[in-house]
């Protein structure tokens, strides 16, 4: 069992079809060698991809990835490191509020701390985290050319911008913006209609999927208890192990083909987030899922 690849762009790097997330990494409470171990149990399945951010875990996560990556070094020609700035938070005491940084300085510095934390030469991919109302475009796109042509980047892209943010920044760039990582799922759709995706495919780009299951809501309380009703159903129809798969399922199956993100440390279930590429479903079976998700009809 092993996950395909695709190419996010045609100038743009080729990832696996499931990325790692490690946003939650700090919460996992493992050693240098058990994480160590993690990386090679999803290496293993062809989940090669590895998503990071600077502020993850309270600017902790990508040091401790770092660290179990010193362990074996060799690891890092078998994964591609995607990293994103732009997010400024009180976790650090320089900074009195939460806020937005997307000038110049802060953009390179924030990538060549990662490069140091991360303990590798480049990243393949590195994003901008957030769309931020003072973005000045040309100073995003100096500090974007500064890192590609020193080598220290290889790709760069954007996080929850919306088509027109997309659009303004590309306008800036002699290179193309890779992808576009934004939440995707049955419980936020709102990308599905907005025009996000449909310049994703106008680009032939792919984006990357965050929170496919919610962070955890698909899992909680009444709100969701129908959509939940309706995945088992369609669970016994497709063979598939766990509801899980099939949100994995409805993402990839989004004409744009998103990337999803695998949130969880737990082996069991990062075996299946890569089993349910080979879930295939209906166009009914996936409107039924978006209709007991919103509660209410297509018009």
């Amino acid at each position: 069992m092993s996950v395909s690849r695709l190419a996010l762009h045609a100038q743009g790097p080729t990832f696996s079809r499931l990325i790692m997330g490690y946003w939650r990494l700090m919460e996992w409470q493992l050693s240098p060698a058990a994480l160590l171990d993690l990386m090679k149990y999803h290496l293993d399945l062809g989940v090669t991809t590895i998503d990071h951010a600077d502020i993850y875990g309270g600017y902790q996560c990508e040091e401790a990835f770092g660290h179990a990556l010193r362990l074996e070094p060799s690891l890092r020609d078998r994964m591609e490191i995607v990293s994103k700035c732009g997010i400024a938070l009180t976790a650090k005491p320089e900074h009195a509020l939460n806020h937005y940084n997307t000038g110049k300085a802060h953009i390179i510095a924030s990538a060549e701390d990662s490069l140091r934390k991360l303990a590798t030469d480049h990243l393949d991919l590195l994003l901008i985290h957030r769309p931020d109302p003072l973005m000045d475009a040309d100073e995003v796109a100096d500090a974007f050319i500064s890192l590609k042509q020193a080598g220290k980047v290889k790709h760069l892209g954007v996080s929850n911008f919306s088509a027109r943010q997309f659009e303004l920044l590309q306008s800036r760039l002699p290179f193309p913006l890779v992808t576009n990582q934004l939440e995707i799922s049955p419980l936020n759709q709102s990308t599905t209609l907005d025009g996000t995706l449909d310049l994703c495919q106008q680009l032939r780009i792919k984006p990357m999927a965050w929170s496919c299951l919610g962070g955890g809501r698909l899992f909680d309380g009444q709100e969701y208890a129908p959509l939940r009703t309706e995945l088992e159903q369609i669970r016994h129809e497709v063979g598939a192990q766990n509801i899980e798969q099939l949100v994995y399922a409805w993402v990839m199956m989004l004409p744009s083909q998103p990337l999803p993100l695998i949130g969880s440390g737990k082996r069991e279930r990062i075996a299946a987030a890569v089993a349910a590429e080979s879930i295939a479903l209906t166009r009914q079976q996936w409107f039924r899922i978006r209709k007991a998700a919103l509660g209410y009809d297509v018009p």
